[in-house]
């Protein structure tokens, strides 16, 4: 058995049900993982906030890190053969929210030895979220580009993606959050206001060639649209109604197209950690029943890093 966050009917985290459920043994094909830290995401949330088509009972999480407990026949991860006792990190997953979970091994990669697992369970979905992002925007090295949201998990995966292809990033964010941005190569103004006037400035005689909103504002969007010309090169991860509404980009990975990037795009950013040159900062960590209280504290935003649940 396990303990593990069950959503039984469409509501908020404290509506969840923190319960005993068995664990299956892997079959073919699959792999059974102990959970060390299952990351935390503002999508595990709003997946499950409204009845959208989906079947209940849900279980919540979509990223875990931990070691291998159960291997099933001819199962073979991401990353190659794997044996019991692995540490691992499992990405695109259900049930992550878990002291144990069995999943389909294609999900599974070995964990890089320099990522704890607080770390590890932070690294893909905001990796290929950001790697996404850069991507749909043809942003190249010499480009400069907006991004919306710079302090966020997001926005420091897509700040440290961008300086290491040679892309210049002016970031909004709040005061206190300055020195992570520029920390990360980024460089920092507030929103607000003026955001217009402010990002030109720091841009001085360069064009905006991309804007990358990770807030969902329409702040946001109106300065995307006002700098970038091109809206094909304008992307938002939260503004899908506005995205909608000016022929501008939206993703998301429920999307098949988006879903097959973040799959191809898993391997080169595990390697980017393991080199040291992705790091994923943590704020804070969760013993496994406080998950509502993180994800209140996520929702808050301004957590000053990733939270993950310590199971």
């Amino acid at each position: 058995m396990a303990r593990a966050w069950i959503a039984r009917r469409p509501g908020p985290p404290r509506s969840w049900q923190l319960a005993e459920v068995p664990v299956p043994a892997p079959g073919p094909g699959e792999v059974t993982i102990r959970v060390r830290a299952a990351g935390v995401n503002p999508a595990d949330a709003k997946h499950v906030a409204t009845a959208s088509g989906q079947d209940w009972p849900v279980a919540i999480g979509y990223e875990v890190s931990g070691e291998i407990t159960g291997v099933g026949p001819e199962a073979r991860i991401g990353s190659g053969a794997v044996a019991v006792g692995d540490e691992v990190l499992a990405f695109r997953i259900g049930g992550g929210y878990s002291s144990t979970v069995t999943v389909a091994a294609e999900k599974v990669f070995h964990k890089p030895a320099t990522l704890t697992h607080p770390e590890a369970a932070n690294l893909l979905l905001t990796g290929t979220t950001a790697a996404e992002m850069l991507a749909v925007v043809a942003a190249a090295p010499g480009d400069t580009v907006l991004l919306h949201g710079a302090s966020g998990a997001v926005g420091v995966s897509v700040l440290q993606q961008a300086s290491a292809r040679g892309i210049r990033v002016i970031g909004t964010a709040a005061e206190g959050s300055f020195d992570r941005v520029r920390r990360f190569g980024g460089i920092p103004i507030t929103y607000g206001p003026g955001l217009r006037e402010r990002v030109l400035a720091a841009a001085g005689d360069v064009p905006i060639a991309a804007a990358l909103d990770a807030v969902g504002t329409d702040e946001a969007i109106d300065v995307s649209l006002a700098l970038v010309a091109d809206r094909s090169r304008i992307v938002t991860i939260a503004a899908r109604g506005r995205a909608e509404d000016d022929g501008i980009r939206w993703i998301a990975g429920s999307l098949p197209d988006s879903a097959r990037f973040r799959d191809a795009v898993r391997p080169a950013l595990i390697e980017a950690a393991a080199a040291g040159t992705l790091l994923v900062p943590i704020a804070a960590t969760f013993p496994l029943a406080e998950a509502p209280a993180a994800l209140e504290l996520l929702a808050g935003g301004h957590p000053g890093g990733a939270l993950a649940l310590l199971p």
